[in-house]
């Protein structure tokens, strides 16, 4: 059997929320997977493991709540990145923007760290020097 590529990994574990199908996670997470979410500021919450990284990834693409819809991908090797837009509730501004920078090896996730734009944490470099 071949290994799959990047592009299919990733195109799986997109599939995964887009789908609400929890299983299409089970068999792209390596065991040493390090996972990094967007929160909390400034680091975000680090999961490692198959196992823990699974549990976090499952409840995410099964929470009917949310809805994480990928709007572009790059992929580069052993490397994507997935541009993506992550709503959490009904309200006009209930959403935030983002990227997963994700690494594949031998067919599996290894590592996937997430950003988002956030809004009024963190000030603007022109309001820094404006003296605002």
């Amino acid at each position: 059997m071949s290994l799959r590529t990047t592009t299919d990994v990733i195109d799986l574990f997109n599939r995964a929320f887009t789908d609400a199908d929890a299983g299409l996670l089970t068999d792209l997470i390596g065991e040493d997977c390090v996972m990094e979410s967007v929160q909390p500021a400034p680091t975000g919450e680090r999961v490692e493991g198959r196992a823990a990284c699974l549990a976090w990834w499952g409840a995410l693409a099964l929470d009917r709540t949310t809805q994480f819809r990928p709007q572009e991908v790059v992929v580069a090797g052993d490397r994507a990145t997935i541009r993506w837009r992550y709503r959490f509730g009904d309200g006009p501004a209930d959403w935030v923007e983002g990227v997963n920078l994700m690494r594949v090896r031998d067919g599996l996730i290894v590592e996937a760290l997430g950003y988002s734009k956030t809004a009024g944490e963190v000030p603007l470099a022109i309001d820094t020097a404006a003296g605002r």
